[in-house]
């Protein structure tokens, strides 16, 4: 039932929007994204929901007024707008009519979006989100790791190879490596040949992303640790072996929670 109940909910969740505005570009001062340049709108998203997240706003909580936001960031109400419908989309903020945005409370905000979970990680260590990615990991993948071992064609087999061999390519390249990680990880997905379970997809990146950008350690200690249990993964689908991708992939959660506690 804890599957069926998880499954639900994440299709019930979106993961934001796509913004239009493409003027007045700027960087982002987040060191997690300084190799991303983001457009006007999206800098005053980031902004926000950082302010949100670090808690200059707290949960209940009215954001200040559209002329006042406009002033301060110095912008058109209606690009505030757009950012207060990405901020709703992203299950930050409410707007009640005739009243104004309010700040959700936590337990609503979206934490299977991207922005949303790095932002969180990166302003505060919370045992208790570092525990609930965790078991949500636990939960979805190992399945996810059998059933590509018990499906994969020899056409799912190329690509996940494929996203491997990159990974090692570009395993001291930040943007490449993680591109590779996350390609690796839809492959097996789509190995899997659910078209219902396929829907789950940008969540499951979502969340597999925000944990690999803030575990990614290229040092020698850790960088062929998570290389080998990639390349274990990928032998066991191969080999057809569903107890040994299913183990495979539990090891990796493992580890990937373990520098996620220390990285935190």
């Amino acid at each position: 039932m804890q599957g069926l109940y998880f499954i639900s909910a994440v299709l019930f969740i979106t993961n934001g929007v796509e913004y239009a505005d493409n003027h007045d570009v700027v960087s982002n001062k987040d060191p997690a994204m300084q190799k991303h340049t983001l457009s006007k709108t999206d800098w005053i998203i980031t902004e926000i929901g950082q302010q949100i997240v670090g808690g200059k706003y707290v949960p209940g909580a009215a954001l200040p007024a559209e002329n006042d936001l406009c002033e301060e960031f110095q912008t058109s109400r209606n690009i505030i707008r757009e950012v207060l419908r990405a901020l709703m989309a992203k299950r930050l903020v409410v707007v009640k009519r005739y009243r104004g945005a309010f700040v959700a409370a936590r337990n609503q905000w979206n934490y299977l979006d991207t922005d949303v979970l790095q932002w969180v990680l990166a302003h505060d260590y919370d045992p208790r989100l570092i525990s609930a990615l965790s078991e949500v990991r636990n939960l979805v993948e190992p399945a996810i790791a059998r059933w590509a071992a018990e499906r994969a064609t020899s056409g799912d087999l190329a690509v996940i190879e494929a996203a491997l061999n990159d990974m090692h390519a570009g395993h001291q390249d930040f943007d490449a490596f993680n591109e590779a990680d996350i390609r690796f990880h839809e492959a097996v997905l789509a190995s899997v040949h659910n078209p219902v379970l396929q829907q789950l997809n940008v969540a499951i990146s979502s969340l597999q992303r925000a944990v690999f950008e803030r575990t990614y350690m290229p040092d020698e200690d850790n960088m062929p640790r998570t290389l080998r249990e990639h390349q274990a993964l990928y032998d066991a689908i191969r080999h057809q072996d569903a107890d040994a991708a299913e183990h495979a992939a539990l090891e990796m959660i493992a580890s990937a929670t373990r520098r996620l506690k220390d990285e935190t």
